[in-house]
């Protein structure tokens, strides 16, 4: 398999590290020895971003409470602009892809000179002209979430980033459901095939549920990318840790989609070099049913069907009957023309 089939798992930290450079570095090594291809991380200045009048989603009520603002919530779990240049340095001293999704303009601007594979363009900007415009003129790939979106949203999406110097088959769309977690009566992962209609660069999935059942039925469906949170601990406070993944989880998870991944294979129907050899175990061929003398004609009533596969095979059966036996054989032997 080569490097452009091979499905892109993103381990999605978000702002799971609570503000902690200490952890948003554990999380970056716990990430590679997972074997996931990219850390992501979320960027902003929550200012530019929140309102102070913005409501918590019901989700955030239940895992932050009430008492503090969304504004407020973010600003106290969001790293400084200044923490992304070191963590993508420890990225690849690691080994593994560094990825941060901006959420404003300014985090744009801070993260563009950190030479990242992709832009991530989370699903709450799908929406944001003045966002997708600035993200299109850096002419880079982007991976696209499309949570709370309709396919007319996201199609008038991808013609702002195309128009704007985006190849539209630099796009991947990433099918999401923007809800933690996410019911699975609501993953709808059959959408995937509504986002291919829109002929970008192919479709992957954004995961919300709890496990990872769905994400590796994503990959199951041709999903090119996977993204799924994690945490270092569930337990720890913040709106995003109980939908998360924890650290032995994502390894899972990760093994689970790469064994898929080989599980799809080309599509061709063949023979499989692993399968090969119990073709004669599993195939029959024709053999005597009695005793046959010399001269004697091939019959139904003489000749029958029985592994090993290694004689004439019954396909060619309206061919050996009527024949003539040219030596004698005995029961059970094959049958030689």
């Amino acid at each position: 398999m080569n490097d452009a089939e091979k499905i892109i798992i993103i381990a999605e930290a978000g702002v799971n590290h609570n503000a902690s450079m200490e952890m948003a570095r554990r999380m970056v090594v716990e990430a590679a020895r997972a074997g996931a291809d990219y850390v992501k991380f979320q960027t902003a200045v929550p200012e530019l971003v929140i309102s102070s009048i913005a409501p918590k989603a019901e989700y955030q009520k239940e895992t932050t409470g009430e008492a503090e603002s969304q504004l407020e919530m973010c600003k106290a779990i969001h790293l400084p602009l200044s923490a992304y240049p070191e963590l993508a340095a420890l990225c690849r001293e690691e080994g593994i892809g560094f990825m941060s999704t901006p959420f404003d303009l300014v985090s744009i601007d801070s993260l563009a000179s950190l030479d990242m594979d992709y832009w991530k363009i989370p699903s709450g900007e799908i929406t944001n002209l003045p966002y997708l415009r600035k993200i299109a003129k850096t002419g880079g790939k982007v991976i696209l979430s499309t949570g709370m979106s309709t396919i007319d949203e996201v199609a008038t999406a991808v013609d702002i980033l195309e128009t704007g110097g985006i190849n539209r088959k630099d796009i991947i769309l990433l099918h999401c459901t923007t809800q933690y977690p996410t019911p699975y009566s609501d993953v709808n992962l059959k959408a995937m095939d509504s986002l291919r209609r829109l002929n970008t660069g192919g479709v992957g999935y954004s995961d919300h549920t709890l496990g990872i059942e769905v994400p590796v039925a994503a990959a199951a469906l041709g999903a090119k990318v996977i993204e799924k949170h994690f945490t270092l601990d569930k337990n720890l406070p913040g709106p995003d840790h109980r939908a998360s993944l924890d650290p032995a989880e994502l390894a899972e998870m990760v093994k689970a989609v790469r064994h898929i991944e080989k599980a799809l294979g080309s599509g061709v129907k063949a023979v499989a070099d692993s399968e090969r050899p119990n073709i004669e175990v599993a195939r029959k061929s024709i053999v005597a049913s009695r005793t046959i003398v010399k001269g004697e004609m091939f019959t139904e009533e003489n000749i029958t069907v029985k592994r090993p596969g290694n004689g004439i095979s019954p396909m060619q059966w309206d061919s050996v009957i009527g024949q003539v036996a040219k030596k004698n054989f005995a029961y059970d032997s094959l049958i030689e023309l």
